[in-house]
């Protein structure tokens, strides 16, 4: 009975904002990842932080369910690890960098 229970609370769907399709055409005349070469430093840092375990490194993914999804811990640190790389490190210019940067746009999606 326990075992059952505590199978049934991993597979539930976490509260996170959830991102748009890369492949959508929204604003541009290509859709994002079109825009994005292949050999681009968001690639690298978004199959990077795809494959670690955040959980086993203390990131915190269960939320409670009450006022305005959080954004995911992964998504976080992916743009934190762009703005270090890029020389971005106040969080008012990372959030500049969300609304004008197509690369930001395309990671954090």
């Amino acid at each position: 009975m326990f075992i059952s229970n505590l199978e049934e609370t991993k597979l539930k769907p976490m509260k996170f904002i959830p991102g748009t399709n890369r492949k959508q055409i929204n604003l541009f005349p290509v859709s994002l990842d079109e825009s994005i070469e292949q050999d681009n430093e968001v690639r690298l840092i978004d199959r990077f932080v795809d494959i670690l375990p955040l959980d086993k490194y203390g990131f915190k993914e269960d939320f409670s369910e009450n006022g305005r999804p959080c954004y995911h811990p992964g998504v976080l640190l992916k743009l934190y690890i762009y703005g270090y790389m890029n020389k971005v490190r106040s969080s008012r210019g990372l959030e500049k960098e969300c609304k004008r940067n197509i690369e930001v746009m395309w990671l954090l999606q």
